[in-house]
């Protein structure tokens, strides 16, 4: 329950792997898409959730770049309910004051998956609560790369020298700034692996493995749940229990 939850120690940051669409339309005895139809309900309450908790930043993964490789008839059963969703959940993006970004190697996208998203970016530039990205096409390896890429341009141009290059101005080149590191992780369908998945966001992430939950079962509460998990966790950052007592 959301009485539960206590409000003054939120996840500023929190993401979710959301895995488990295409087997749980097998035990339907249905394919795969019709898991992914029905995942979007589940997206669609853990955003209003999150709102309702007052979460910042929430990051889902959407379509990673491995997940190319799958059957086409996959594929592209995504890449049209992409669109399709899109569209029909602007609405209420707005009436729920949530800016919609978009993180990955867009130039992979078929033409009109790629105006859908922009075309919903900028229709939710101007709102000012919850930013909601959707990790299309994206990969924590991909994000690496392209900021050392952005990085190196700078340098070679003179436009940076060594000493210039720290943490922050890693951070400033990867696709989630200025979004701040992840602070808790969570994927559903039963894998403890985190699939190549916002890899330097992640470094201190909470990580919680739902094991009973395919995605399309993922509810309110289950999000309420995992908050409740999360707040009994100790975060060290490398100190000693005793150091994060004193501070407290």
């Amino acid at each position: 329950m959301i009485q539960d939850i206590d409000l003054s120690n939120l996840p500023k940051h929190v993401a979710v792997i959301m895995d488990g669409n295409g087997r749980w339309a097998k035990k339907q005895g249905a394919l795969r898409i019709f898991g992914h139809h029905h995942g979007i309900k589940a997206v669609r309450e853990t955003v209003e959730a999150c709102v309702e908790l007052g979460i910042g930043y929430l990051t889902l993964y959407t379509f990673s770049t491995e997940n190319w490789n799958r059957p086409k008839a996959e594929v592209d059963g995504i890449m049209s309910l992409l669109v399709k969703t899109i569209g029909e959940e602007i609405p209420d993006l707005h009436k729920n004051n949530v800016k919609l970004k978009c993180i990955g190697d867009l130039s992979q996208l078929p033409a009109k998956a790629k105006k859908e998203m922009e075309d919903g970016v900028e229709k939710t530039k101007n709102n000012t609560g919850m930013v909601l990205n959707l990790a299309l096409s994206y990969s924590g390896k991909w994000d690496i790369l392209q900021a050392v890429k952005k990085i190196a341009a700078q340098y070679k141009t003179e436009e940076i020298n060594l000493d210039d290059i720290n943490e922050k101005l890693f951070d400033s080149h990867l696709a989630t700034s200025p979004d701040p590191d992840v602070d808790l992780l969570i994927r559903t369908g039963g894998d403890h692996r985190i699939s190549n998945y916002l890899l330097w966001q992640s470094a201190y992430a909470e990580l919680l493995f739902m094991d009973d939950i395919f995605w399309p079962e993922f509810r309110k509460n289950h999000l309420f749940d995992a908050i409740k998990t999360y707040q009994q966790r100790e975060r060290r950052f490398g100190k000693t229990g005793e150091q994060v007592k004193d501070k407290k």
